[in-house]
C-alpha cells in the first residue's frame, strides 16, 4: 500500500471516529431474561416497554383475567351494592375449579366482598356473580370485556368468561395484559383491594361467622419476608394457573416514585415468581423517569408556529400536557430522546391539538398531548385555512405545508444539525491529519539532513554542507 493511500485511509478513519463520538448515546439495557415463554415489564406512567419477550404472542390468561373483570366492575357498580349468587354464578365453572369461599346459590355479598374474594383468592364464583350483577348475564359482561379491550388499544386478546377458566377463544398477549394492568392499577380502589394481605368476608350459608381470606401472591405477602419470592416494592397483583396456560402472573410495584407492572405468561411452577421479580428489579435498577417540560421546541419548525390540518397555531398559545414523563436508561438525558408530532387518537382531551410521541433507539418511551392554553380564545393564525367542520381526530399534522400521516418533527433542523456535526467532524479530522502529516514530514527531513551531515563529515565536507544550507535558507527567505 503506497504512502498516499495510507494517508487517505488515516484521514477517513479519524473522521469516522469523530462522527461516532458525536452521535454516541447509551444503549438500551438488556441485562435480564426470563424462563417463561412470554413476559414484559412496563412503566405505568410513561407506558414504555422496558423488556419484552414474545410480547405479541397470545396465550391462555387463566385467572389474571380477573384484573380486567375487577376494573370493569369498579367502573359500573357501587362497592356497597348487594350481589346475589345465582345457580349459574355458582355452577357455571369447571368441575375441578373449586369453590374457595364455599358459596351456594342464594348467598348474598357486597360488590366489595366479591372483589376481595375474586382478587385475593381467585374465586371464580365471585367473578360470575359480579358479571351478572353488572351486565345482567355472563355473556353480556363478556361483551363489555371485549369492548374494554378495544378502548385500551388491545389488539391481540379476546375473552369468553370473566374468571379466566378455559375457553376456546380466550387468549391474551403479554403486551395487552400490561395495558390492562396499566389501566387497572391507575384505579385507586382496585389497588387498595388487590394489595390487602387479608380480608374478612361477611357471613354466608356455609360460613355463618364470616370467613377470613388471605392474599395468595407470593411477591406481595409479607408474613414470610425471608422467602425467595417476596419483593418489598411489590404492591399488588394476580396469579393464574391452568394446564393449557401454565403459570401466569401480573405484579404491580412501586419504588422511589416510579410504578412498574410485570406480566408472565406460560411460566413454570415457582420459577414464574422469580421471573416476575427479576423483571421488576431490572426495571427499577436500569431506568429512570424524566418529566417532560411544558415547552419543547423540537416539535417546531423554527418559525414560531405549528401547522395542523390547515390550522396554524402560535407557539405561545400551546403547551405540553403537564406532569407527563418519559422513561430512559439511567445515563441518558432528555435531549437523547427523539420527538415526533402526530394526529390525535380517537380518545383525547378536548383541549388537545396533537400528540407528541417520544422515542429512544426506535422505542416509544412516552407520550404527551399538545394542548391549547385557552381553547376558547385561540383562533388559527391564518383564518383562510381554518376548517371548523373538521374534528380533532381527523386533523393530520403538517410541517412546512406537507401533510403526512405521521410527520417527523423538525426534519430540517435534524438535517442541519447532522450536517453541522459532519462538517465539524471532517474539519477536526482534517486538522488532526494535517498536523500529524506535517510533523512526520519535518521529522523525516531532519533525519535526512542529519544523515547527509554525517556522510559529509566522514568525507571532510561538513563545512561545505553547512555553507550550502545557509545559502538555501537565504533564498527561501527572499
Amino acid at each position: 500500500m503506497n504512502r498516499k493511500v495510507k494517508q487517505v485511509l488515516y484521514f477517513l478513519l479519524i473522521c469516522r471516529l469523530f462522527l461516532i463520538t458525536a452521535w454516541a448515546r447509551p444503549e438500551w439495557p438488556s441485562d435480564t431474561g426470563i424462563q417463561a415463554e412470554a413476559g414484559v415489564v412496563m412503566d405505568i406512567d410513561s407506558g414504555a416497554v422496558l423488556f419484552g419477550q414474545n410480547i405479541h404472542t397470545s396465550y391462555p390468561p387463566a385467572s389474571i383475567t380477573k384484573i380486567l373483570t375487577a376494573l370493569i366492575v369498579l367502573e359500573h357498580a357501587n362497592l356497597q351494592d348487594t350481589v346475589l349468587f345465582s345457580d349459574s354464578a355458582v355452577y357455571n365453572v369447571e368441575a375441578d375449579s373449586g369453590n374457595k369461599i364455599s358459596v351456594v346459590s342464594g348467598d348474598r355479598l357486597t360488590v366489595e366482598d366479591c372483589l376481595y374474594a375474586m382478587l385475593l383468592v381467585s374465586s371464580n364464583q365471585s367473578a360470575n356473580a359480579l358479571a351478572e350483577h353488572v351486565a345482567g348475564s355472563i355473556s353480556g359482561f363478556v361483551d363489555m370485556m371485549n369492548e374494554k379491550l378495544t378502548e385500551l388499544g388491545c389488539r391481540e386478546s379476546h375473552f369468553e368468561n370473566p374468571s379466566g377458566l378455559n375457553g376456546e377463544h380466550q387468549y391474551v398477549s403479554a403486551y395487552d395484559m400490561a395495558l390492562i394492568a396499566q389501566a387497572a392499577y391507575n384505579n385507586e380502589y382496585l389497588v387498595k383491594i388487590n394489595s390487602a394481605a387479608s380480608y374478612r368476608l361477611a357471613p354466608t350459608a356455609n360460613n355463618p361467622d364470616g370467613l377470613t381470606i388471605r392474599n395468595e401472591h407470593r411477591l406481595v405477602i409479607t408474613e414470610d419476608s425471608s422467602n425467595d419470592y417476596y419483593f418489598p416494592p411489590a404492591v399488588a397483583g394476580k396469579t393464574g394457573y391452568l394446564i393449557k396456560a401454565g403459570n401466569t402472573l401480573v405484579t404491580y410495584a412501586e419504588s422511589d416514585g416510579r410504578r412498574l407492572v410485570s406480566v408472565i405468561l406460560k411460566g413454570q411452577p415457582r420459577q414464574y415468581f422469580i421471573d416476575g421479580k427479576e423483571l421488576l428489579s431490572f426495571g427499577f435498577r436500569s431506568f429512570k423517569n424524566i418529566e417532560i417540560p411544558t415547552s419543547d421546541s423540537r416539535y417546531m419548525d423554527g418559525s414560531g408556529t405549528i401547522n395542523l390540518g390547515g390550522h396554524s397555531y402560535q407557539e405561545s398559545d400551546l403547551t405540553i400536557e403537564p406532569q407527563r414523563v418519559i422513561t430512559l436508561p439511567l445515563n441518558a438525558a432528555l435531549e437523547d430522546a427523539e420527538v415526533t408530532l402526530s394526529s390525535l387518537p380517537p380518545e383525547h382531551p378536548s383541549d388537545s391539538v396533537a400528540l407528541l410521541s417520544y422515542s429512544y433507539n426506535d422505542r416509544v418511551i412516552g407520550t404527551a398531548y399538545l394542548l391549547a392554553k385557552n381553547s376558547a380564545e385561540i383562533e388559527p393564525s391564518d383564518s383562510r385555512s381554518a376548517d371548523t367542520s373538521s374534528s380533532p381526530a381527523d386533523i393530520a399534522p403538517t410541517v412546512n405545508g406537507n401533510t403526512p400521516t405521521k410527520s417527523t418533527v423538525s426534519l430540517s433542523a435534524v438535517i442541519i444539525a447532522l450536517l453541522i456535526l459532519v462538517v465539524i467532524g471532517l474539519l477536526a479530522g482534517a486538522i488532526t491529519w494535517l498536523t500529524y502529516h506535517h510533523k512526520k514530514e519535518a521529522e523525516a527531513l531532519a533525519y535526512r539532513r542529519e544523515r547527509r551531515r554525517q556522510r559529509l563529515k566522514n568525507t571532510g565536507d561538513e563545512e561545505e554542507f553547512e555553507r550550502l544550507m545557509a545559502e538555501w535558507q537565504k533564498k527561501r527567505q527572499k
